[in-house]
């Protein structure tokens, strides 16, 4: 089954007619998007958007051969022109299915949102989902019989959607994931790329055509990330943003409680609002043995918070403590803890601080625990595929 792209944004386009944001007037040229379209095997058009037939032209396409055009989601606006040639377009009902002339069965599929979405299989049994914008797979309760060839949606909008599919089965490891309804709140050029491979999936530009079931390599989502940066840089959100399209993620949160400090609390209540309802909470600073054992992915916030545990457990802020055993029992639970790292068959993101940057802490115990986290952060970051710098929410690339 053949898939062309005519346009991959969001259904007022990218850039927004008029619109002053950084993110539109930057796409120009190739990052530019028309709303998102999609012709199947030239015989099925799943949305109609201005421009149609001049956008299959340019991909190499007619729109001459079409036999059935089906809409997604409701259009805002003017109500846009049928060109000349092509069936009047339609919806099909949520659950019924519509077999083409072609040979096609499409199915619509419910959503948690204003609109369907379509299964569309091939004569030979190649499946795609396609979902439209801001919209995800309502009702998903029993297993998927099989994993789908390929999905295409709101990857940026709607990461949940990945997840649910993740969850029964319907989105497996060579599920190809392509994202769509790209607008001025996607973020543009390589921050759209990593943040998608961070998904597994990935963005193509207009025009493209791709073979659905063709087996393509599945961007490859790395089993260890570590995340640093300064006081809110962002850093915890960017960590929430890489595991946001699995389900059953562990959030392992290090800092424990406060009782008496409102304001820690808050922090924390913050946290838990942002997360996805479906993740579990852990408590706990054992992180060596929650790396240990075979699970769901695992994101840790934070290092640092780890780190102070350690070095209360070993009365590490006096110096006779320090110099009397407590330096060694330190260096055994990193250790510990890196060793566990670098084994681990989990998927897990770390989050930690970045302190000093040239900066002398008055005391003892400021300079040995910046001193210490400067190590721990360099042993483990070493073990990790790749490693995220977060300044003022933008995420650099240090390694992978």
């Amino acid at each position: 089954m053949e898939l062309t792209l005519l346009g991959t944004g969001a259904p007022d386009g990218l850039p927004r007619p008029e619109c002053p944001c950084a993110a539109c007037s930057t796409a120009r040229g190739g990052r530019a998007r028309a709303a998102t379209a999609l012709l199947i095997d030239d015989a099925l058009l799943l949305d109609l958007t201005p421009g149609a037939v001049f956008a299959a032209a340019r991909a190499g396409h007619s729109l001459s051969g079409v036999r059935q055009v089906l809409l997604t989601h409701p259009h805002d606006g003017p109500a846009v022109e049928l060109p000349a040639g092509l069936p009047p377009a339609g919806r099909v009902p949520d659950g019924r299915v519509l077999t083409l002339i072609s040979g096609h069965r499409v199915r619509a599929v419910p959503m948690d949102a204003p609109g369907t979405g379509y299964e569309v299989s091939s004569p030979e049994g190649v499946r795609l989902l396609y979902l439209p914008p801001g919209a995800a797979p309502a009702g998903l309760r029993e297993p998927a019989a099989e994993p789908y060839d390929m999905v295409v949606g709101d990857v940026i909008g709607r990461p949940d959607a990945v997840a649910r599919l993740r969850a029964v089965g319907a989105v497996g490891p060579v599920t190809e994931l392509i994202a769509v309804h790209l607008g001025h709140d996607a973020p543009p050029g390589a921050e759209l790329d990593r943040r998608l491979a961070a998904a597994g999936a990935r963005a193509v530009p207009d025009g493209t055509t791709l073979v659905v079931g063709d087996f393509p390599a599945v961007p490859d989502v790395p089993r260890r990330t570590l995340v640093t940066g300064g006081a809110r840089s962002g850093k915890s959100l960017e960590a929430e943003r890489r595991l946001e399209t699995f389900p059953d993620v562990v959030y392992v949160a290090t800092g424990g409680t406060r009782d008496g400090d409102a304001d820690w609390a808050a922090r924390v209540g913050l946290h838990r609002e942002r997360r996805p309802g479906a993740w579990r909470t852990e408590e706990t600073c054992e992180l060596a043995g929650l790396l240990a054992v075979e699970g769901p992915p695992l994101l840790i916030d934070c290092l640092s918070l780890w780190l102070t545990d350690a070095m209360d457990r070993v009365v590490a802020w006096d110096d006779a403590r320090w110099a009397d055993g407590g330096e060694a029992a330190l260096r055994a639970r990193t250790a510990e803890l890196i060793g566990a790292v670098r084994g681990t068959r989990r998927v897990v993101v770390a989050v930690t601080n970045e302190v000093g940057s040239g900066v002398v802490p008055s005391t003892v115990s400021g300079r040995r625990f910046r001193d210490e986290l400067g190590r721990l952060n360099a042993a483990f970051a070493a073990e990790c595929e790749q490693v995220l710098l977060v300044v003022a929410g933008q995420a650099l690339t240090l390694r992978g």
